[in-house]
C-alpha cells in the first residue's frame, strides 16, 4: 500500500538524511562498532546538516519544525541503514522536549545552541541498578543545600552516557514523596563528583555508548533545576508518548527492511535444485510477515499523524510501541532462520539487525509495562 502521510518536503528531507548517512556515517560505522562509540565529529556533521534540534525554535539554532513526521523519517532511514549507534532520536525526541518545554529562557540560551549544532550531546539518566520502570524505586537523591543541590546516587544503562555533555538526571528531592517526590536536574560535563563508569558491553548496538553514571556529592546549581520542583513524574509521563512512538517507528521500519532483504535472498538462494521461494513453506512465511508488516504499518502511520497533530494519547502510543517492537523481534527471528547458516554470521545484515533490535521490546518501557498501561486504561 502506498503511504500517504508524507509531503514532498518530508521526502526531500529523507534524501538529505540518506546523503548524510552515505557520507558521514556508513563509511565509519564499522570502526565505531569496534571502538564502542561514535565519533563526536559525526554529531557536529549532523548539526551542520540540520539533523539536530528539528523541533527547537529557530532563534536558538534549531529547525523550528514541530512536525513529528520529520523525526519519523530520520528514525526510518537510520534504522534501514543499521546505524543505531548515532542516537539522534534520543537527543532530538527524548531529551529535546524537556529542554524546549521546561527550560527557562536563560537555560534555553545556555544549552540549546550547542544542542542544535552538535557540540553539546545529551542524555537522560533515569534507570538505576535497582529501579527501571518503577519510578518509586529511584534512590538517587538531591538534597537542598540553600544555593545548590547536593546530588548522590548512581544510574545505569544510560545511552550516550560516555559522550554526553549534558545529562538530565531524575533525582529524589522529597524523601517521602514517592514517585511525586522526584525532580529533573541538569548535570554538565566536568562537574566535580560526576563520574562515568564503564562503557557497557551489549549484545547489539555496539557503537552506541551505554554507560554507568555515578554522582558523589555533586554540587548542582539551583538554576539547573529543569521544570517544577517535585514535578519530574508529570514531566516524564508527558513526554513518554513521543519516546515510545520513536521506538515504534524504528520497529516497523526494521521489520519491513528485514522482509525486503529476506524476500530477495529466498529468490536467489537454491535448495534441492530450485530457489527457496518455490517452496510452499517459504512462501507462507513471507506472506505472513508481509501481511503483519502491512497491517502494522497502517496503524503506526496513523499514530504518527495523530502525534504530529498533538492528538496521540499514552495508551495508543503504548499499543504502537509494544506491537511494532514485538513484530520486529518476530520478523528478525524468522528472517534469520530463512537465511540458514548465513543468517548466524555476524557480517550478515539480518544477524546484525537481530542483535541490534533485541533491546526494542525493553527500553522505553518493556512490553509488559505497555500491556499494563493499556489494560489499566480499559479495566481500571
Amino acid at each position: 500500500m502506498k503511504r500517504q502521510i508524507f509531503s514532498a518536503e518530508h521526502e526531500a528531507f529523507r534524501d538529505t538524511v540518506r546523503t548524510f548517512l552515505a557520507k558521514e556515517v556508513l563509511p565509519h560505522y564499522e570502526q565505531w562498532e569496534k571502538d564502542g562509540i561514535v565519533s563526536r565529529q559525526a554529531w557536529l556533521a549532523a548539526g551542520k546538516q540540520g539533523l539536530l534540534g528539528l523541533a527547537v525554535p529557530e532563534e536558538y539554532g534549531g529547525g523550528g519544525q514541530s512536525d513529528f513526521r520529520y523525526s519519523a523519517v530520520l528514525a526510518e532511514e537510520f534504522t534501514r541503514a543499521g546505524a543505531a549507534g548515532l542516537a539522534l532520536g534520543l537527543h532530538n525526541d527524548i531529551v529535546g522536549p524537556y529542554l524546549t518545554g521546561l527550560a527557562t529562557e536563560e537555560q534555553k540560551r545556555r544549552w540549546l545552541p550547542g544542542f542544535c549544532d552538535g557540540s553539546l550531546i545529551t542524555a537522560i539518566a533515569m534507570t538505576e541498578p535497582g529501579a527501571g520502570s518503577d519510578l518509586q524505586g529511584i534512590r538517587t537523591t538531591a538534597e537542598d543545600r540553600g544555593d545548590h543541590w547536593l546530588l548522590n546516587g548512581s544510574k545505569t544503562f544510560i545511552s550516550n552516557g560516555i559522550l554526553a555533555d549534558l545529562v538530565v538526571v531524575v533525582a529524589r528531592t522529597t524523601p517521602e514523596g514517592g514517585a511525586k517526590g522526584l525532580s529533573l536536574l541538569v548535570v554538565e560535563r566536568g562537574a566535580e563528583g560526576f563520574e562515568r563508569g564503564r562503557n557497557l558491553d551489549k549484545i547489539g548496538q555496539k557503537s552506541q555508548d551505554t554507560a554507568e553514571l555515578f554522582f558523589h556529592d555533586v554540587r548542582v546549581p539551583k538554576d539547573h533545576l529543569l521544570g517544577e520542583l517535585n514535578g519530574a513524574f508529570v514531566h516524564l509521563m508527558t513526554n513518554l508518548a513521543q519516546e515510545r512512538m520513536g521506538i515504534a517507528v524504528a520497529g516497523i521500519a526494521a521489520a519491513e527492511h528485514l522482509l525486503e532483504i529476506t524476500t530477495s535472498y529466498v529468490k536467489e538462494r537454491e535448495a534441492f535444485g530450485r530457489p527457496l521461494s518455490k517452496l510452499q513453506h517459504i512462501r507462507f512465511e513471507i506472506a505472513e510477515m508481509a501481511t503483519e508488516c502491512a497491517v502494522t504499518r497502517t496503524f503506526i502511520d496513523r499514530c504518527i499523524v495523530d502525534h504530529s497533530g498533538g492528538e496521540l494519547d499514552a495508551v495508543h502510543a503504548s499499543m504502537a510501541k509494544w506491537w511494532a517492537t514485538e513484530l520486529q523481534k518476530r520478523v528478525a527471528d524468522r528472517c534469520l532462520q530463512l537465511h540458514g547458516g548465513y543468517g548466524y554470521m555476524t557480517e550478515c545484515r539480518v544477524a546484525k539487525a537481530f542483535t541490534d533490535g533485541r533491546i526494542q521490546t525493553i527500553y522505553g518501557g518493556t512490553t509488559e509495562i505497555m500491556k499494563e498501561i493499556i489494560g489499566r486504561s480499559l479495566l481500571g
